[in-house]
């Protein structure tokens, strides 16, 4: 996925939605960004992010989500509006 700029708007959603980091950070992995922005952007605040990223680039966010960032709920939202009905399980931990 390429990397989403960072500019006055998208370091202010970054802002909102990535709460807990510096704005540029949060922006440095786009497709763990775009698992938040799915979980919990606005209208407005993916108008503003989808200015950068393609249908192609939202699509590889989805199929390389992080695990437990994206709540059921969305998850089958964002496959829907993509495509995909219905939705591939949700990404899983790993865990020993």
């Amino acid at each position: 996925m390429k990397p989403i700029p960072l500019t006055p708007e998208t370091a202010a959603v970054a802002r909102r939605l990535v709460w807990f980091e510096d704005p540029a950070e949060a922006l440095s992995d786009p497709i763990r960004f775009m698992a938040y922005a799915m979980a919990s952007a606005t209208h407005q605040d993916m108008n503003v992010l989808r200015r950068h990223v393609s249908d192609e680039d939202f699509l590889e966010a989805l199929d390389n989500a992080p695990p437990g960032i994206i709540d059921p709920r969305s998850w089958a939202y964002w496959n829907s509006r993509v495509g995909r009905y219905p939705a591939p399980p949700l990404p899983a931990r790993d865990l020993p």
